[in-house]
This record gives structure tokens, sequence and C-alpha cells, in this order.
């Protein structure tokens, strides 16, 4: 059995282009379970925490049977699924969780519309909350203002429903699979709110 191998470094600063070269390859070698993971985290959410009459597992599988039914690309579709991956971990910004996922394997318009989608939910609700209804009304000069209105009129608010038949989360998982396959721009960070350049 190979020793396991390490950088010669403490702090980045000190570091080779050997030690990069090796954690580039350890990085890829770990990355190739990167969808089993997600798709793990997706699973955490089979649980009722109450009030929902389904679980967000379900509501998650509910979603994406509904873009995909609807005829939308596999990211939307893809994306529906993931779209409320966050709300375990991150309950109270859930929706930019789900599209940090996504960012680096969706269109940028896919990309916004999970980013927002949070906001956008709110106008089925916020008024009965002491809330403003129309908040998501602060990007309505938006280009994708409608599609991330689309998405929760069609996939979103009304994917709450015990009795519609769901795809179960087999029949995604391929899709998944293809549209996680390969960051379409870049793995570095980006540092701003916008994508790079497809490669």
């Amino acid at each position: 059995m190979a020793e396991q191998q390490y950088v010669s470094w403490t702090r980045m600063e000190d570091g080779t282009a050997e030690d990069w070269a090796l954690l580039d390859e350890k990085e890829r070698a770990f990355n190739a379970d990167h969808v089993d993971r997600v798709l793990a985290q997706l699973k955490t959410l089979d649980v009722d925490w109450g009030g929902y009459r389904v679980t967000r597992f379900e509501h998650s599988l509910q979603s994406a049977t509904r873009a995909h039914r609807d005829g939308a690309d596999e990211e939307m579709v893809v994306a529906a699924l993931l779209h409320d991956i966050g709300d375990i971990l991150s309950p109270y910004n859930h929706s930019e969780a789900a599209a940090a996922l996504l960012k680096p394997y969706v269109s940028e318009r896919v990309h916004w519309v999970i980013k927002h989608h949070g906001l956008f939910q709110g106008y089925y609700y916020n008024h009965f909350m002491g809330g403003d209804r129309n908040a998501r009304d602060m990007h309505k000069d938006h280009p994708f203002y409608e599609d991330c209105v689309y998405f929760c009129a069609n996939y979103d608010q009304n994917a709450f429903d015990p009795d519609y038949d769901s795809e179960p989360l087999a029949f995604f998982e391929p899709m998944v699979r293809r549209v996680l396959a390969t960051p379409k721009f870049g793995h570095l960070e980006l540092g701003n709110d916008e994508p790079a350049a497809a490669e």
C-alpha cells in the first residue's frame, strides 16, 4: 500500500509547483464522488419537520418532475431538484446555498433563478406574516425576473401535493450526473456574482 503523500508546507505562501500539482491530483480524485455527496445531502431533506404535507425531499422530487413534464431544459430540471438542498444547513439563505452549488455547472439564467427563488416565493406568503409580498419587484427590470416568477409559480409553490405522482430520484440521477459532470465556468473562485466565460 502506497504511503499517503502530503504537501511540504504549513502556510500556502511556502507552496511549490509540485505541492500544488499534488493537491490538484488529490482534489480531482476526491471530486469524482461529488454527485454522490450531493445526492446524499438531498436525501437528508426526507424528514418531516412539521406543518408541510410533504417532506422537502418529496417537494424537491415534485418540483423537478413538474419542470421535466413542462419541457424545461435539463439544467433547469436539475436546478428544480436541488433548489432547496440548503434548507437544513442554511435555512435562512437556502436559495444562495443551492445557487452556489449549481453556479459552476449551469447558465447565468438558471443560477439567478435559484439564487432568488426564496425572495420570489415570498409573493405567496409574506403578506400573511407582516412582510411585503411584492419584495421581488426590486428585480422587476432584471432580464431573468419573469423566469423566476415562472419557476416559483409552476415548479415551487405548487409542489407540496401528497397525491402528486413524482418521479423517483433514480429518474433524475442521470441528469444530475450530466449537469454536474464538469464545471462550465472553471473551478476557481470567481470573486464576483457573474459566471466567467465558458472555456
